[in-house]
């Protein structure tokens, strides 16, 4: 293997997903907040993931988490955007959005410091949300910011795989 990085090797999962999503005639949509896209760009570095991405979204803001995936704001003030709640939220909105099957979410708190909230760094929130059902993963990591980003989107194809193997 060379030393240049490449996203399909550094998420296998990618692939795993993709094969489901193909076996199973799904599509998927992702939401991600302290990935910000990486969860996307894993999922379309896979050659024909054109056939199942739908497309994503990038909802650092609350207010975009509201606007365009339909998190009630009080849900929002409740639990916090860091939260399995918020996750599963997101995870639903994206799918109606981008009219895909399968909605993957992504939240958290990636480090290096916790601006603006009192969770710690590392927490971080998946949930998948196909046709109705939600499951959802919680991870507290503790590696630099790009670890925890990993994890998140490893996590967060870990969760995918879950749904779509029962979809």
């Amino acid at each position: 293997m060379s030393d240049d990085p490449r996203l399909a090797a550094a998420f296998p999962e990618s692939a795993s997903l993709g094969r489901r999503l193909i076996a199973s005639g799904l599509t998927v949509a992702v939401a991600e907040s302290c990935t910000g896209g990486l969860l996307g760009a894993a999922l379309t570095a896979v050659p024909g993931a054109s056939t199942y991405v739908r497309g994503g979204v990038i909802t650092y803001a609350d207010t975009v988490k509201i606007d365009l995936l339909a998190v009630d704001p009080e849900r929002l003030a409740r639990f916090g955007a860091v939260s399995a709640e918020v996750a599963a939220a997101m995870a639903c909105g994206v799918a109606q959005l981008l009219g895909a099957d399968l909605g993957i979410a992504i939240t958290g708190v990636a480090g290096p410091g916790a601006e603006g909230t009192t969770k710690p760094v590392g927490l971080i929130h998946v949930a998948g949300w196909l046709r109705g059902r939600t499951a959802t993963a919680e991870l507290h990591e503790d590696g630099d910011r790009e670890a925890n980003r990993a994890a998140a989107v490893r996590a967060a194809l870990g969760v995918g795989l879950a749904l779509a193997g029962d979809g």
